[in-house]
């Protein structure tokens, strides 16, 4: 899956040691693996942008398409596809046919971190990214963001403070150039199992977001 230049890190990104090598391990146990910062899915010229936390090991780190292949991918694209935002068939497999409508999907972090969790240092380094993409699509107007992490990246991107929009699941955040940041708790299995987070509280965060785009209201 290729990417437009300077939206995604180099194959061999060198900008945090600790993900390269890590990612060098994982090539050398795991050779049909996708093992490289993981690239966006979906178009740039969509009015949604959801982004999750880091690649997951044997998800996109394995497939090389944004929650393609673990559970948290189950539930994300289910939704996607009741709420119209997705076409065809999730099938956990990049070669699924599977095509977000007005929506692309990307993480803070690009490389899988070890244990599923990126330093403060590392979700830093890969801001840039981040806030590249963001420039890049011309018909943005909301941000959907998994997580605290992801949510941060947000508003760094922006140049907001946290303090200034806490993260709160359901939350709807103003943001500059006209866009809205939406909070939900991250699509885990952790999460889920745990009952921090039903699919009917996700449809709703997803709900409310898609209903004030429709209206323009913030």
């Amino acid at each position: 899956m290729s990417e437009a230049p300077g939206l995604c890190p180099a194959a061999d990104c060198p900008l945090c040691p600790r993900l390269a090598e890590f990612r060098q391990a994982n090539r050398a146990a795991h050779p049909d693996w996708f093992n490289a910062p993981v690239p966006s899915f979906g178009r740039l010229d969509a009015r949604l942008l959801i982004v999750g936390l880091a690649p997951g090991l044997r998800g996109a780190n394995r497939t090389g398409r944004p929650f393609t292949g673990d559970f948290a991918g189950d539930l994300l694209y289910r939704t996607l596809l009741r709420f119209g935002l997705a076409q065809g068939h999730y099938l956990a497999d990049p070669e699924d046919g599977l095509m977000l409508a007005d929506c692309r999907v990307t993480n803070a972090v690009r490389c899988v971190p070890p244990g599923n969790l990126p330093t403060p240092s590392e979700i830093g380094a890969c801001n840039g990214f981040l806030a590249s993409e963001i420039a890049a699509m011309p018909r943005l107007r909301g941000v959907l963001a998994l997580g605290n992490t992801a949510h941060n990246a947000v508003l760094r991107v922006h140049g907001l403070r946290p303090a200034r929009a806490p993260f709160r699941h359901g939350a709807i955040h103003a943001l500059p150039e006209h866009r809205l940041l939406a909070d939900s708790y991250h699509v885990s299995r952790l999460n889920t199992n745990t009952g921090r987070l039903t699919e009917t509280m996700f449809h709703a965060v997803v709900q409310d977001l898609l209903d004030r785009l429709a209206t323009g209201s913030g």
